[in-house]
């Protein structure tokens, strides 16, 4: 991973789209700070389209989709993505299952994690838990005392045990029925919202993130950045993005969002 001072001002400029992580990447140890939120409208107001792509859950997403300076917001590590026009006052939503698959996966998922918190002390279920729609989060560090690394790989072999899709974020476990993830919901995204085919144009993007779980991002696009503290994950990572900021969390975020908007006033000689 490079240093983000070594992304050419040049690859900057072409970035219209900014993919953007949430927890430990956008916040900053379970806050949004002034600089994030105003990194987001700084971004917002300088014509890049903002799309977090997170594991955080629908009922999170739908306030999201409408607060927040973004163009959309992909949810549930890929199970929707949900899209508010203020023009319109219009709201889409698009999952990647239909309601009945919905509904018995959602009775399915429920019962491995009975298995989960009965199997594994100290453990419970993330406090979102309540407004998801297509999977389970299991909390090891938010609102619990941190659980080891051994405590979290036994949640994610029992996952998967299960037939569960597992991925680990720098706080939760998440779970669900199916093989989509952040990368696959984007793509619809873009292809249906913006006509923006991502394999013939990824120059124009830009991935931000802080954890395992976004590895397919970091794999897909080579303008991908960690924030710092994804080096905290460092050895778990098969998938690195090709650069690193200086600061951590929410002041990588704004790291990122300063150099995109300092390459609009670069002239290239």
């Amino acid at each position: 991973m490079q240093s983000l001072s070594q992304f050419p001002a040049d690859h900057l400029k072409k970035i219209k789209y900014v993919l953007c992580d949430i927890d430990d990447t956008v916040s900053t140890h379970g806050r949004l700070t002034a600089e994030a939120y105003g990194a987001l409208w700084r971004l917002h107001d300088n014509g890049l389209v903002v799309v977090p792509v997170t594991g955080r859950p629908a009922g999170w997403c739908d306030h999201l989709a409408r607060m927040w300076p973004v163009a959309a917001i992909v949810g549930e590590n890929g199970a929707f993505y949900f899209r508010y026009d203020p023009s319109s006052k219009t709201f889409h939503k698009r999952y990647e299952d239909d309601v009945k698959t919905r509904k018995k996966n959602r009775q399915r998922i429920t019962q491995i994690a009975k298995i989960i918190l009965g199997d594994v002390p100290g453990c419970a279920l993330a406090s979102d838990q309540l407004y998801r729609e297509a999977d389970i989060a299991i909390d090891f560090c938010e609102d619990v005392t941190p659980l080891s690394a051994s405590d979290i790989s036994r949640i994610v072999l029992l996952m998967e045990q299960n037939g569960m899709t597992a991925k680990v974020s720098s706080i939760h476990v998440n779970g669900w029925i199916g093989n989509y993830d952040k990368l696959t919901m984007t793509k619809h995204l873009m292809a249906e919202v913006f006509d923006c085919h991502i394999e013939s144009e990824k120059d124009k993007f830009v991935f931000v993130g802080d954890s395992p779980n976004d590895q397919p991002m970091f794999h897909y696009f080579p303008n991908a950045v960690g924030v710092a503290n994804l080096k905290n994950f460092e050895s778990q990572l098969r998938h690195k993005p090709a650069y690193v900021t200086e600061s951590e969390a929410g002041s990588g975020f704004v790291e990122l969002a300063d150099a995109l908007i300092a390459s609009r006033e670069f002239k290239i000689m």
